[in-house]
């Protein structure tokens, strides 16, 4: 099994230099995501908060159009397409964005890379239709989740017959074999372990801490736990007081190999990271 990382990531016209972690800005044009649903549908509104994630020193907009919270309805294909290719065209026209789209749909897929789009990040990891077809086509960047069911009944007694962390690094495993088999090269591909994705909260721990099991897998690693409900469980903090748990959760997903850290507080979280990253390196954190 190859375990050399890939540092750099070409994204579209960006090229991403993940020698170091980086912070992905969480973007959601949804009126029902978990913490933020609707604080952004307007798209004025979420040109200016990606403004302000991009000054905090984001290097990468996530772009989301559907809700992917636990007992999530789907969203209807234009509905989705209407969230989300204007808000990737303007990031892109006004900031120069590298823009990551959060979604599992083909026509999603290929509308936003044609709309400048630098990234694709499907939590349902090109199972549906026509989505692997649509991210080769696409020639960028895909990061495939861990999930098992979809998120109207991931959370419904959630079990696994191995350790967790067992198994969602043998499932993330076969995906990128799928991925290869068709024809996505390997070094185009990114993993997200799936946090608070078909998982209890004792899963969510065992799994972070031993993170090293899908790290091994060799490919660049994505974490996103910011604001979600395993710390409002350990804690008793709800949604809009977790960021300290978000924080502590960041930097130990650093110690242990997360190259992208996806977050709503961004600046928070970029000193954070930074800071973790100059003790693991015992230097200064990257400029």
């Amino acid at each position: 099994m190859d375990t050399s990382t890939a540092t750099h990531l070409q994204c579209g016209r960006h090229r991403l230099d993940l020698s170091f972690p980086r912070v992905m800005g969480i973007l959601n044009v949804t009126p029902d995501s978990f913490s933020d649903g609707g604080r952004h549908a307007v798209p004025d509104d979420a040109l200016r908060h990606a403004e302000q994630m991009l000054a905090e020193g984001a290097a990468i907009i996530d772009v989301g159009g559907e809700s992917t919270r636990p007992g999530a309805a789907p969203v209807p294909l234009q509905q989705e397409l209407d969230r989300v290719v204007p808000v990737v065209e303007a990031l892109v026209r006004e900031f120069d964005a590298l823009v990551s789209v959060d979604t599992s749909t083909p026509e999603v897929m290929q509308a936003t890379s044609q709309a400048g789009a630098g990234m694709l990040n499907d939590v349902r990891n090109l199972r549906r239709e026509g989505a692997l077809s649509a991210a080769i086509a696409s020639g960028l960047p895909v990061c495939l989740m861990h999930m098992l069911g979809e998120p109207g009944d991931m959370q419904q007694e959630p079990h696994y017959d191995v350790p967790v962390e067992e198994a969602v690094a043998d499932f993330l495993a076969q995906r990128v074999a799928a991925c290869e088999a068709a024809g996505l090269r390997r070094e185009r591909l990114l993993l997200d372990p799936g946090f608070g994705f078909a998982k209890t909260v004792e899963h969510n721990l065992r799994l972070l801490k031993q993170m090293d099991h899908v790290a091994r897998l060799g490919l660049p690693l994505l974490a996103g736990m910011s604001r979600k409900s395993m710390i409002g469980k350990v804690l008793g903090r709800p949604v809009e007081e977790r960021l300290s748990g978000g924080l502590a959760l960041s930097a130990m997903a650093v110690e242990r190999g997360a190259r992208i850290l996806r977050v709503h507080d961004v600046g928070p979280h970029v000193d954070a990271v930074n800071m973790t990253w100059a003790v693991l390196e015992e230097g200064c954190a990257h400029d």
